[in-house]
């Protein structure tokens, strides 16, 4: 039978582990308090992991409830929430939460049950959800076992094909199991290179694809000429700062898409009155790269100038650096952006909103379901990721093209992630260790067995009483590299990934800065 760590014990047995340093971090390391304050948040969020996994199959549930009742899992999983499970095992191996012979049988049972499920023969890709149970494809969801056409996304593919080099680097022993797994994911069959028109020596990666034809908008098509047509989706992914980046990353480095490609997302649309849809004109100016037109856009709030993701949410900007070391290997883009994208989340939390508390992402909604949560006027969505349940909004208009509207008097019911704040750790160590426990103090319920809770409304006090597979992987990664000199990353980028992206991503300047 597994069992944990006392809390004591596994401080002392993290404090004693060493690990060669990682490319260098923008963050400077915990005291010893800090240290034995954030190996606890890891004891307690590996807890949840242990209640969601099914034993035989090794798969993650994609949710649980905040008891931890087994009973209460959600009855699918995600290539996402695999990949969150197996590097989160690596992290709770290196902190000393469990053995290195139970990380290894974990990982072991994950693999073989990926090596027998169902995927795309011509891509090597994985379908969008399984039964944790049994690794069958879903053809229907739970609860109420809705029919669904299985789906394959790219952005999903992307974060279990993230863990599998993750684990493949971090377990010797496991290595030819990782490297089976990954050899045949071919990102560029997701990959149009005509989709930003015959001039542009670079296209756009689509959301993803299904195998047999949808309801509703599809392009059918296959663009390496492997196997039958797909349907594509009609979306591709034109934004840079988005947690799809790490398709471009992993499919760059592999050789799947060209170096180029990098740069094909806009970094914001362009300022002219053809996009005066969106909620902010932004400021900047037209280059190249590697023969792209790029325009550096940037928006602002709060005396803030940065490059925004679309929902103004941290999991979108900042998740994907969770692996790669941006800010170091990209000094002028994302040095400047990360550390400037997270100082407007705690303005618009503390100064903006006056909630108190910061950090706003996608999760669990505390009146039930799902939401996503952002800083609105950090976005590019014109709906708005909203930061409070009543949904306020702002938009700035654009320009002389579109008159905006008067900012918010006041906002309501703010919706704080707690993942969001263990994204920040590198960039506001000190705020985002200080708004943790300010929120565990003054919400009791909001810390269970499992950690955090994954959402909270601060101030009706409602908490969304459940942990997800996706957030809690984003905590433990985020540990990981805090408590062990960048482990998840150095795991990560060893060999061609960087070879090749780290010198992509020191050619670019981002038109941003932070305040003053």
């Amino acid at each position: 039978m597994r069992r944990l760590l006392s809390v004591t014990a596994a401080v002392v047995a993290a404090l004693c582990l060493t690990a060669p340093p990682a490319a260098a971090s923008s963050s400077t390391a915990p005291d010893g308090r800090q240290r034995a304050t954030l190996l606890a948040y890891g004891q307690d969020t590996w807890r949840s992991f242990i209640a969601m996994v099914d034993d035989a199959t090794g798969l993650p549930d994609d949710n649980i409830a905040g008891d931890l009742d087994p009973a209460t899992r959600g009855g699918y999983t995600s290539p996402t929430n695999i990949g969150a499970y197996l590097w989160s095992t690596v992290v709770a191996r290196d902190l000393g939460i469990i053995g290195r012979a139970e990380a290894y049988d974990r990982m072991a049972t994950t693999l073989h049950t990926m090596s027998r499920v169902g995927r795309h023969p011509a891509s090597g890709m994985f379908y969008n959800w399984y039964d944790p149970k049994t690794g069958a494809v879903l053809h229907a969801m739970p609860p109420d076992n809705s029919p669904i056409t299985p789906f394959l996304s790219s952005v999903d593919n992307g974060w279990f094909a993230a863990a599998l080099m993750v684990v493949g680097n971090a377990e010797p022993r496991l290595r030819t199991q990782a490297r089976a797994l990954l050899a045949p994911m071919d990102f560029g069959f997701l990959y149009d290179p005509q989709a930003r028109g015959p001039d542009v020596p670079a296209g756009l990666i689509h959301g993803g694809f299904w195998d047999t034809e949808p309801a509703g908008c599809s392009i059918k098509g296959n663009y390496r000429g492997r196997g039958p047509d797909v349907w594509y989706t009609c979306n591709r992914y034109d934004i840079l700062n988005t947690e799809p980046r790490i398709v471009s990353y992993i499919g760059i480095a592999r050789g799947q898409l060209p170096r180029a490609q990098y740069f094909a997302p806009n970094r914001t649309f362009p300022p002219t009155c053809d996009w005066d849809w969106l909620e902010q004109q932004p400021v900047g100016y037209q280059t190249s790269y590697l023969g792209v037109p790029v325009f550096e856009g940037a928006y602002r709030y709060q005396g803030l100038q940065f490059v925004p993701t679309w929902g103004g949410d941290m999991f979108e900007a900042l998740m994907p650096d969770l692996f790669v070391p941006e800010e170091t290997w990209g000094p002028r883009s994302w040095g400047v952006n990360h550390p400037t994208y997270v100082r407007g989340q705690i303005l618009h939390g503390l100064t903006d909103a006056k909630y108190g508390y910061w950090g706003f992402s996608p999760a669990s909604n505390p009146t039930g379901g799902y939401s996503a949560w952002g800083v609105d006027l950090m976005g590019m969505d014109p709906g708005g990721y909203p930061s409070d349940l009543e949904g306020t909004n702002a938009d700035l208009g654009f320009g002389d093209c579109r008159a905006g509207q008067p900012p918010p008097a006041s906002y309501g019911d703010g919706v704080v992630t707690p993942h969001a704040s263990f994204l920040a750790l590198p960039f506001a160590p000190d705020e985002a260790l200080r708004n943790l426990a300010r929120l565990r103090a003054n919400f009791p319920g909001a810390y269970g067995r499992g950690g955090f809770k994954d959402a909270i409304a601060v101030r009706s006090g409602r908490i969304a009483d459940r942990y997800l597979s996706l957030d809690q992987g984003m905590i433990m990664g985020a540990l990981g590299n805090a408590l062990q000199h960048d482990a998840v990353r150095r795991y990560f980028v060893q060999g061609d990934v960087r070879r090749v992206i780290k010198p992509l991503l020191g050619i670019e300047t981002f038109n941003a800065r932070p305040a003053g």
